[in-house]
């Protein structure tokens, strides 16, 4: 566990940031609470006893100061186009991994783009989308994989129950959607496309009890950076349960609301992974509550196998790629019940 290494959080306040700052403690480690807000940083060092350091991706004498003596930074401030290169470029100064939470197509795009000689060079970690969107899916697909190295299709199915977006969310759309100027993206034949047509739906039998639902096809989230940052496959599709969708598109629909004693709301999803090669499938799906926290858990288990040296490589990397796909997938267990079918 964390045997109380220091790991800076910035955007701590924030909805996924407080779910990472319970999860890093509860494995041990001493969270150093950081972000843009010092009041609200103030109000949380108070109730939970951590230290805050307020700092600016304005500021970079301030990110040194947020991350001197930290082992780690865990970056969960979006909209990510303006908070990774100066939080990850703070990290690479101070000698410690990176992690972040981005579900921005552009931002990890960038990300890979923009930090990876640097990271190989500091011979340091730099982990982007380690979260529900980008990181469950890429752990599912390289674990489903198993032996093969390379496929010709994988197509990530969401089953969301319904999605109460915060307003991180919604900030973090309207950034990536300024990005493409309203342009959807789709990842075919090895690249990301831009594209002006219609979204359409398809019918997605998921396992019981979920059943057939209907899904808006090419509902592209960050899995089309990270699964061929590292898995020989041409086509990346994801897609989204209707209601889901509906709920995100639609301004009226509430944040998200706690249910239970660790603050998750009611909303259940089913991650469904198939991926294809010829005439024959492999399939991983994984099932759980609440987008938003199930987050910390995959954090908190990447930064302990970050810190602790189980990792497979070095500078810009997806989850699946750094880590022990399975082993990893296992761990996430009172968080995620995972069922990997070959």
């Amino acid at each position: 566990m964390g045997s109380g290494q220091a790991v800076a959080v910035f955007g701590a306040y924030g909805h996924t940031g407080r779910f990472v700052v319970a999860e890093l403690a509860e494995r041990g480690f001493v969270p150093v609470l950081s972000g843009r807000g010092a009041g609200r940083l103030d109000a949380l060092a108070s109730a939970t006893g951590h230290e805050a350091r307020p700092a600016s991706v304005d500021d970079p004498a301030s990110l040194d100061r947020a991350l001197a003596g930290t082992a780690a930074v865990v970056n969960c401030a979006g909209p990510f186009a303006a908070t990774t290169a100066p939080v990850a470029g703070a990290a690479l100064r101070a000698g410690v991994p990176y992690v972040d939470v981005a579900a921005e197509i552009e931002a990890n795009a960038d990300t890979f783009a923009h930090f990876a000689d640097r990271a190989r060079a500091a011979g340091t970690v730099v982990l982007p989308a380690m979260a529900f969107f980008g990181g469950l899916g890429d752990l599912l697909a390289t674990a489903a994989m198993g032996d093969w190295t390379k496929a010709d299709e994988a197509h990530i199915a969401y089953g969301l129950s319904s999605w109460h977006p915060t307003g991180g969310t919604r900030q973090s759309g309207t950034v990536s959607g300024e990005r493409r100027d309203g342009r959807r993206v789709r990842f075919t034949s090895g690249r990301l496309e831009y594209h002006t047509d219609a979204p359409t739906t398809l019918e997605w039998t998921f396992p019981e009890p979920l059943g057939t639902r209907t899904l808006v096809g090419e509902f592209t989230m960050a899995d089309v950076i990270t699964l061929p940052s590292h898995l020989e496959i041409p086509e990346v599709r994801t897609s989204m349960a209707a209601g889901a969708a509906r709920d995100l598109a639609d301004a009226r629909t509430p944040a998200p609301e706690a249910v239970d004693e660790r603050g998750r709301s009611a909303q259940t999803f089913v991650v469904d992974v198939v991926v294809r090669s010829g005439g024959e499938e492999r399939r991983a799906v994984a099932s759980g509550q609440d987008i938003y926290a199930v987050t910390a858990p995959l954090v908190g288990e990447a930064v302990d196998r970050v810190l602790t040296g189980r990792t497979r490589t070095v500078g810009v990397a997806s989850a699946g790629a750094l880590f022990d796909a399975r082993g990893f997938l296992r761990a996430l267990a009172p968080h995620l019940t995972v069922d990997l079918r070959r």
